[in-house]
């Protein structure tokens, strides 16, 4: 267990880091090939790491003044196969169509530390509303839609 939880705290700074420098490309190596987001706008998840990897290029584009503001470790139950994992929450604020949101992102790490799930969870509805309109939009301009 002590390797999983290392390897999860080097990779949360990493991924915060890539989003932090809005850096797609260090993404890659983060996320296993299978790794699914759950969404705050789509019940279903998104799935596999090009998809991924695409849905962060629209949300780092949408996001206006994003900063995440802290972080919490422990361990988590994923949504797809209820098994626990090691995870770690990050609580983000950001502005998109100038609305301010409070939100979070779970994300759970396989035995080598990479992220296999990722659920976001944002507030207030309003938030989500617009959110979810600006992303839509940008998944189609980049044909993920």
């Amino acid at each position: 267990m002590t390797t999983k939880v290392v390897a999860s705290v080097d990779t949360v700074d990493r991924f915060r880091a890539a989003v932090d420098a809005r850096d797609l490309a260090a993404l890659d190596d983060l996320f296993t090939e299978d790794i699914r987001l759950y969404s705050p706008v789509k019940f279903t998840p998104f799935e596999g790491k090009a998809m991924v990897k695409g849905l962060f290029g629209v949300l780092l584009r949408t996001f206006e003044d994003f900063r995440y503001v802290g972080e919490y470790s422990g361990a988590a139950q994923t949504s797809a196969e209820g098994v626990t994992l090691p995870s770690a929450v990050l609580v983000f604020r950001a502005t998109v169509g100038g609305k301010e949101i409070h939100g979070i992102d779970l994300l759970h790490f396989d035995e080598d530390g990479r992220i296999t799930e990722v659920t976001v969870m944002v507030r207030p509805r309003s938030a989500v509303e617009t959110l979810g309109e600006a992303v839509l939009k940008g998944l189609v301009a980049e044909g993920l839609a």
